[in-house]
């Protein structure tokens, strides 16, 4: 199928965050951070590092897309009362704050969103689809962006980490190529597979990073490496981005066979996320959409006491397919990071939604069409992109985020 582009400019794709936290008095100070062609963990490494800040004092409430022209609210504890501003981005004081922002402080993403050369066909199809979706809302999947910690293996991470594979966790996260990897990670990423197991030799050849302190544990006892304690030596960060890649990754499958359930293979609009082909669901009946529209699915931890029901049974399904059951989705050790528990609804509803079609001007002859809507905490737009294009969409779209605590990639720093 022909692709339409999305994300041709950064400003092609514009998302703010309207947060409930309000400047008062406090020990903590709040400000907008504006960045253009950036993702939210480098824009906060690049604030650190300008200001001689620690980790410690910054806190964020969701990770804002990379290939974007993004808005949104950090606090700093003890932060300077003064603006920021460097290429790619810029760092608006708003006042003091009395505690440090939270997802939660999140009421809604606010998008502007250009779908680019469409033939007029497409234009109207992709109108119209907006209208459908304006009554029966999206299936709320995690989109791609959730699942940038995915090796070439299709392997997750966090499932030999449940089932106390250390040594195959550590493989997974230090040594499986990634197709976002930049080429000198690549590299270094190869080394470890080529030596794996001779930790010295792996130590010698490596650059210094992140990744090198982890191998050089290893190296202190090569006889017998401690891959368990190796694995806590990774950053937590990045542990915490695998274990929700997982649990997402879970929870689509489980709404994807509810919708299977209701409307029936069918009917039922196949759709790649990340490592798998998942269902959208076409115009529903009013039936369905009271079905599907009232449902709340749990995320999938062992802490999740379910009593038998639909839910119980979706989710014994999914993980039957993985031979795994509900009591092992969890790690043991290291006791730092941990599944999410909490539920997620089956559907979200875009609200404030327009579209607005006109000549575009990169693509000559062709259509435009700007999309605004505004979306619940960790919902994507991407979803609705891909509803209302029914396309996938071009593969710079990958990292487009609604959400909170996404992975844009493996962070670069391993």
């Amino acid at each position: 199928s022909r692709r339409m582009k999305l994300k041709r400019l950064p400003e092609d794709f514009q998302v703010d965050e309207i947060t409930a936290l309000r400047s008062s008095s406090g020990p903590f100070s709040l400000y907008q951070l504006e960045k253009t062609s950036l993702g939210t963990p480098e824009a906060i490494d690049a604030i650190l590092h300008r200001w001689n800040l620690s980790r410690q004092q910054v806190a964020y409430a969701g990770l804002k897309d990379r290939h974007a022209l993004t808005r949104q609210f950090i606090t700093i504890h003890g932060g300077p009362k003064q603006n920021l501003g460097q290429t790619n981005l810029f760092l608006e004081y708003r006042g003091p704050a009395e505690r440090p922002v939270e997802a939660r402080d999140i009421i809604a993403n606010r998008f502007a969103i250009v779908l680019r050369d469409l033939t007029t066909v497409e234009q109207t199809a992709a109108a119209a689809a907006i209208d459908a979706v304006a009554l029966d809302g999206l299936p709320n999947y995690f989109d791609e962006q959730r699942f940038g910690s995915l090796g070439e293996s299709g392997e997750f991470i966090a499932k030999p980490w449940c089932l106390g594979n250390y040594e195959r966790t550590l493989w997974l996260a230090l040594a499986d190529p990634n197709v976002h990897d930049r080429p000198d990670e690549r590299e270094q990423k190869k080394i470890l597979r080529e030596h794996w197991g001779r930790w010295p030799e792996c130590k010698a050849a490596l650059d210094k990073s992140h990744r090198r302190s982890v191998i050089t544990f290893l190296a202190d006892k090569p006889v017998d490496p401690n891959f368990k304690r190796a694995v806590a030596l990774v950053r937590q960060d990045l542990r915490s981005i695998y274990l929700a890649a997982f649990q997402s990754d879970l929870w689509n499958r489980m709404l994807s066979s509810l919708i299977r359930q209701v409307c029936g293979e069918k009917r039922a609009i196949p759709q790649r996320i990340g490592p798998r082909e998942v269902l959208f669901f076409p115009p529903l009946t009013a039936d369905e959409r009271q079905r599907i529209s009232t449902t709340v699915l749990p995320l999938p931890s062992a802490r999740l006491h379910l009593d038998d029901g639909p839910a119980k049974r979706l989710i014994d399904e999914v993980l039957a397919d993985e031979g795994l059951e509900l009591r092992q989705i969890r790690v043991k050790f290291p006791r730092d990071a941990f599944f999410s528990k909490g539920e997620r609804p089956a559907v979200f509803r875009p609200v404030k939604v327009s579209h607005a079609a006109a000549a575009d001007e990169i693509y000559s002859g062709k259509q435009k069409l700007t999309l605004h809507f505004d979306l619940p905490r960790g919902s994507y737009a991407t979803i609705l992109v891909k509803r209302v294009t029914g396309a996938s969409v071009e593969p710079e779209a990958v990292e487009a985020d609604a959400g909170e605590e996404t992975a844009e990639g493996p962070s670069a720093e391993l």
